[in-house]
């Protein structure tokens, strides 16, 4: 996702915002895969 570098210090920190990272790629990816209306439907069930 372009990011060279972690904006945090600290392991705990750096933890968080690589889990962030993914969280958001991972919703990328299913936006791509499914579609916005189909991931919406998906997160009302």
């Amino acid at each position: 996702m372009g990011t060279t570098h972690f904006l945090t210090r600290r392991l705990r920190n750096v933890r968080t915002e690589i889990a962030l990272n993914v969280l958001a790629c991972n919703i990328k990816r299913m936006m791509a895969l499914i579609g916005i209306q189909g991931l919406m439907a998906a997160v009302k069930a």
